[in-house]
């Protein structure tokens, strides 16, 4: 239980590690979009190799199906949610010197949900890995912060160009690495106590939500922001998922 908590914090503090590097110093958006890239494609690895491996040998493929249908269809009803209140550019690394649209109060908060949204999936995936006997995945850990860091520099910069403060940024981002140990901890419990069929249903599940967040965020901002190359970063982090696992 302890080992969930604290590992789930770690992962989380990589979008407060994101935060406090945009806050002082000015990283060029194309490397930003080739950690995203890299990130992207440790997330695709981990859920692959770790989350739907695992639930194929606890339950059916009709379990599995249902699962991670059903997170990628959850997610996504959120994500649409969030976007329309402009959380859209929670992973956007900014537009120059022009202000993401409707980069208001409201902008900001739906940047900061829709954060904590991103997060508790992916934590939740390492306190069900230690639930089911694997121990702490470190390709699975590795996958979660590289994602983690480039989301905290982009919606660091959203949340600055909507006028927040930085006080109120590192409280947010401190918000969220508590959310993210949390997530992990709840994973952790709830699956300790389950059977089988309903443990490959949870792992598929926080798989699928994994995925649509991937392609909806983290793969069109990659490419726009880095162009045709971060293909390659992409292959180069599921394989470094592979070799880590």
């Amino acid at each position: 239980m302890t080992s969930a908590l604290l590992w789930g914090a770690v992962a989380g503090a990589a979008n407060l590690l994101g935060a406090l590097i945009v806050l002082f110093v000015a990283l060029p958006q194309r490397l930003i979009a080739y950690v995203m890239a890299l990130g992207t494609g440790a997330l695709i690895g981990a859920v692959s190799f770790e989350l739907l491996g695992e639930a194929l040998e606890l339950g059916s493929l009709m379990e599995i199906a249902l699962g991670f249908l059903g997170g990628a269809a959850l997610f996504t009803v959120f994500d649409v949610l969030v976007n329309r209140q402009g959380g859209r550019h929670r992973k956007r690394s900014g537009h120059g010197t022009e202000k993401p649209e409707n980069s208001d109060a409201g902008s900001g908060l739906a940047i900061f949900i829709g954060t904590i949204m991103d997060a508790i999936p992916e934590t939740a995936m390492i306190g069900l890995g230690i639930a089911q006997g694997g121990g702490v995945g470190v390709a699975l850990i590795a996958a979660i912060f590289i994602s983690n860091l480039p989301e905290g520099i982009s919606s660091t910069t959203g949340l600055k160009q909507g006028g927040y403060t930085t006080k109120k940024v590192m409280f947010m981002w401190v918000f969220v690495l508590a959310a993210s140990a949390l997530s992990s901890l709840l994973g952790f419990s709830v699956l300790e106590q389950t059977s089988e069929a309903t443990q490959a249903i949870i792992s598929s599940f926080a798989a699928g939500a994994i995925i649509a967040m991937v392609a909806s965020t983290m793969m069109p901002e990659a490419y726009e922001k880095g162009g045709p190359i971060v293909g390659l970063i992409t292959a180069v982090g599921i394989f470094i998922t592979l070799v880590l696992g």
